[in-house]
């Protein structure tokens, strides 16, 4: 059932006169999927990528008479997220039936946990770029299986609406989940927006670090649904709420968080109620639009999954998956600040760029913390920028990276020439040492032959030889200049100057 849309009806209210006027409140549903070798009730492999139905079996398929049986890694990887999250885990809980019909769901129920999760009433400290920390309250984190995947052939907009025909692949269909659902985030205010945000990336740096999921938004490894709702003081009761659905980048949980503080004011300031209802995000101009009626929990007819025993993780099993946990990122995050000595501006800076692992990796290679930021931020990050692509994505390594600042610290090439072996490098051509012996790159370190390229710099411009040697310095820089030019800029500048001011003082 679609909902009735009030978007005709009302105008968006400028972000920062809405929350002047309500205060909003956030709620927020993350789904990770987990890193398993199979599917959460059957032995369906599970890669991305692979041919439409190809990873399939007949539980999957929700055949009749296939019976499921519980992944164990799956269930050992919801309980390292429920205690990376400071939640009490069950001692025992189950599975149950989520009734409702879509084409992705080939039984026609999903198997999920309700009312009896693995993991509950936990939180996390969330930290904004600026230092601020915010703590969200975690509800429950529950396990449940991912539905399969529709395709919408023609059309404009890629949606059912309008659309041809659709095709589902069931690939995705059983895929182990894991639920993370917080409780009402209050108190947030103007800056709702940016604790969605950083509490979404907060979760995807978790789930990496515990090694469950390889959390790629962009892959859909982690989905975000983005719950707002409004209300005139902090003191009044909660607002109808909306729920955006699927949102799946933190630009777009930040942006989707504006957009319907925006609009839900606009509505509340026309009269009009706000519509409990599912919403879609568009990427391409930040706006949701209608989706359909949010269901409550008791319009799914949830009962317990008959073909299942109940999850019973023993007291010991916990505490042995406890001692495994690895550091958690807020706490590595400060731990390698204080080693490598950067300001709270720099180490926020890193973090943002998702450069702390590349920074790591090329300290532990060899090089200083200084060095490597300045690579990673500076020439890297720009050339990241330019090719629209992150940093890991560019084709250096840490190890590289850390040869080429030796070579820099060595003296045997400086920067401008390090900026042309990291052209080599990214190029292909091998590690920082090869390019060098390629291309002859190393910094011309040979008194005699700087000498002879400075006796003829001398000579080709006498009159900066005699201001020289009446006492002004400052025309120095264009003998300098031709001495570079004359040795490829493979010169060291400052014995150039040396040596330069030395020949004319005779």
């Amino acid at each position: 059932m679609t909902a009735p849309s009030t978007a005709t009806a009302t105008s968006l209210v400028a972000y920062e006169d809405a929350v002047r006027r309500y205060d909003p409140v956030l709620g927020i549903e993350v789904h990770v999927e987990l890193g398993t070798l199979t599917k959460m009730f059957c032995a369906a492999e599970v890669e991305y990528g692979g041919e439409p139905n190809t990873q399939v079996t007949p539980v999957s398929l929700g055949l009749p008479g296939a019976l499921p049986v519980v992944n164990g890694k799956a269930v050992e990887y919801a309980i390292r997220i429920g205690l990376a999250l400071n939640c009490s885990i069950a001692e025992s809980c189950r599975f149950a039936r989520k009734n409702y019909f879509y084409p992705d769901v080939p039984k026609n129920f999903q198997t999920s946990q309700y009312d009896e999760p693995i993991a509950y009433d936990g939180w996390i400290d969330v930290e904004l770029e600026d230092g601020a920390v915010f703590r969200v309250e975690i509800e429950r984190a529950h396990m449940e299986e991912d539905a399969g995947k529709n395709t919408h052939v023609g059309g404009a907009t890629g949606r059912i609406q309008g659309a041809e025909y659709s095709l589902v692949d069931y690939n995705r269909a059983g895929i182990p989940l894991v639920e993370i659902v917080t409780r009402p985030i209050e108190g947030v205010g103007d800056r709702a927006p940016e604790v969605a945000r950083a509490y979404v990336q907060t979760l995807r740096d978790i789930f990496r670090s515990l090694g469950v999921s390889e959390a790629r938004m962009e892959r859909g490894n982690v989905r975000a649904d983005v719950n707002l709702s409004l209300r005139p003081t902090p003191e009044s009761p909660l607002g109808t709420r909306t729920e955006t659905k699927n949102v799946n980048s933190f630009r777009s949980v930040e942006r989707a968080v504006r957009y319907e503080v925006s609009r839900q004011a606009g509505v509340l300031d026309a009269g009009l109620p706000v519509i409990q209802e599912t919403r879609h995000f568009h990427e391409e101009d930040g706006t949701t639009s209608s989706g359909r009626v949010k269901s409550d929990a008791e319009d799914y007819r949830y009962f317990p999954e008959p073909d299942l025993v109940p999850v019973a993780p023993s007291r010991e099993w916990v505490e042995e998956i406890r001692a495994t946990l690895p550091e958690l990122p807020v706490a590595r995050r400060r731990r390698l600040q204080g080693e490598w000595g950067y300001a709270d501006a720099e180490m926020r800076d890193v973090v943002n760029a998702g450069a702390i692992d590349l920074i790591e990796a090329t300290v532990a290679a060899g090089t200083s913390a200084a060095g490597a930021r300045k690579w990673w931020m500076g020439e890297l990050a720009r050339r990241a920028k330019q090719d629209e692509v992150s940093l890991e994505e560019l084709s250096v390594a840490p190890a590289q990276i850390a040869q080429l600042q030796q070579l820099v610290e060595s003296g045997r090439i400086n920067d401008k020439i390090a900026r042309q072996v990291l052209d080599g490098v990214l190029a292909g051509e091998g590690d920082p040492e090869a390019v060098v012996a390629a291309r002859g790159l190393e910094v011309v370190s040979d008194d005699g032959a700087l000498l002879t390229a400075i006796d003829e710099a001398l000579a080709a411009q006498p009159d900066i030889v005699e201001k020289v040697r009446g006492g002004n310095q400052g025309p120095v820089g264009a003998i300098i200049g031709a001495v570079m030019k004359a040795t490829k800029g493979q010169a060291d500048a400052k014995r150039v100057r040396e040596l330069v001011l030395d020949r004319i003082a005779q």
